[in-house]
């Protein structure tokens, strides 16, 4: 029988995160304050976050370990399966040797737990009682209420407007996990009334539902803020996913991939899984070894955006970071890739973007949902929308192979499902799908707003 599934034991679950901001071969620029300028430190971000979490978002380290108490209960989870998609590739008719790390066996259903469970349990060991938090697609709101419930702590959601309506069934999981969950902009902090006031119809934005979430925090003593992607020390976390997988490739007998493949909103999901994989082409020899991120043409942060100094939030309440965006007033369109729908791209990509590490591609949500459901008709899985992107560039990359009659080894990560996505799927078969894109003219009426803040 061929092999489909290759799995591994518990004792296999990485004991140590991977940092690649040591491998670099340039440093990286610093988060700047907003008022002053100057680079941010640790007591800046200290009314956030438990120190435990600024200290590995400094860190230089290569290996940060993973505390025992989180491996426990990683592995309820943990290792995650690698599938070799050998039914995509019979239908494609492509050489290519085609894999897939299965994300959505989590409680959760995606990759997003890696990162909440270490979050809770670091503020749960500084005496924090409640955390605050954004979503936009609700998988990450449903991971950090799951994680809080572990560690007895109260968790905030503030999910994105269109998102709220698009995905009532995420509300009621984040719910069901323990969370308090509003549409946002919300009338609970001033920056959502602020945004309300200018806009009552306003869509929402992740951007605007870090800067509720960032306020709430910081009014309260026994509350910190969480990120779900975006910043160094959730892109650390994540990446158990791609040192699995090397794993699980050399017991099926590769040795790393030549296309590493990942769908890109604010980088955790690619990182976690593609920078494992990456270290080996930034200081070893596996130079011609291609790593590609796949975005949305709507949202195109990385093939389109500035790189640049700008805020994490739409409000400027957070550090200046060095990275590609759209601009922190930018309202993405109604896709129902709520996921991947942020105007910056995680400092750490961009950095490697920059560097020439990677490379981007973007992609329409048609012809993203085209992709899923011939995954979902070969392989048996339905995924999420924002996982849709990755199948889309894979399958373009297979297709390559067939062009050329190489037998490339394509590896991507699958992070979550869609069971909660059916509406999309509903609007994808009716034809209600529209096909949007980000101009250019629209990133220069942004860019124009950043006219004052410092430039890298």
């Amino acid at each position: 029988m061929d092999t489909i599934k290759i799995q591994l034991e518990d004792g296999d679950i990485p004991e140590n995160w991977y940092n690649i901001a040591s491998d670099f071969k340039t440093p990286m620029l610093p988060p700047l304050h907003p008022g002053t300028g100057e680079p941010v430190g640790p007591e800046a971000l200290a009314p956030l976050f438990p120190m435990a979490l600024i200290q590995q978002e400094v860190s230089q380290e290569r290996w940060i370990e993973i505390p025992d108490e989180v491996r426990q209960v990683l592995a309820q989870w943990r290792p995650s399966p690698l599938y070799r998609a050998r039914r995509l590739e019979k239908a494609l008719d492509t050489p290519a040797r085609i894999y897939y790390k299965w994300e959505g066996v989590s409680p959760s259903g995606s990759h997003k737990p890696n990162t909440a469970v270490a979050q809770a349990f670091y503020n749960r060991e500084e005496g924090i009682k409640r955390i605050t938090t954004e979503t936009g697609a609700g998988q990450w709101g449903t991971a950090l209420s799951y994680a809080c419930q572990l560690f007895e702590l109260e968790c905030q959601v503030y999910m994105v407007r269109i998102s709220f309506g698009q995905k009532p069934y995420r509300k009621a999981v984040i719910e069901t996990y323990g969370g308090n969950v509003v549409p946002s902009p919300s009338e609970l902090t001033e920056a959502g009334r602020k945004i309300l006031a200018d806009d009552p119809d306003s869509p929402g934005s992740l951007g605007i539902a870090i800067s509720e979430a960032v306020e709430d925090a910081a009014m309260r003593e026994d509350t910190h803020y969480a990120l779900g992607s975006v910043l160094n020390h959730v892109l650390l976390h994540q990446t158990v996913i791609g040192l699995e997988a090397e794993k699980q490739l050399e017991r099926a007998g590769e040795s790393l991939p030549d296309v590493v493949v990942g769908c890109f909103g604010g980088g955790s999901n690619f990182a976690g899984f593609a920078f494992p994989f990456l270290r080996h082409k930034i200081t070893g020899d596996q130079h011609a070894m291609r790593v590609v991120a796949c975005e949305p043409a709507s949202c195109p942060t990385l093939t389109k955006g500035e790189y640049r100094y700008d805020f994490g939030d739409a409000i400027g309440m957070t550090p200046l970071m060095p990275m590609h965006t759209l601009g922190h007033n930018f309202v993405p369109a109604k896709i129902h890739a709520g996921g991947l729908r942020y105007h910056g791209a995680a400092p750490l990509v961009s950095h490697a973007l920059r560097e020439g590490d990677i490379e981007a591609r973007a992609y329409h949500q048609i012809e993203c949902f085209d992709a899923g459901v011939e995954f979902a008709r070969t392989e048996g899985i339905v995924p999420a929308p924002e996982a849709n992107h990755v199948v889309k560039g894979a399958i373009d990359e297979a297709l390559r192979c067939k062009e050329s009659g190489e037998s490339k080894c394509i590896a991507f990560n699958l992070c979550g499902h869609g069971h909660f996505d059916m509406a999309a799927y509903q609007a994808y078969f009716a034809g209600q799908l529209e096909r949007h894109e980000f101009t250019d003219e629209m990133l220069r009426e942004n860019m124009q707003a950043l006219s004052e803040l410092p430039t890298v």
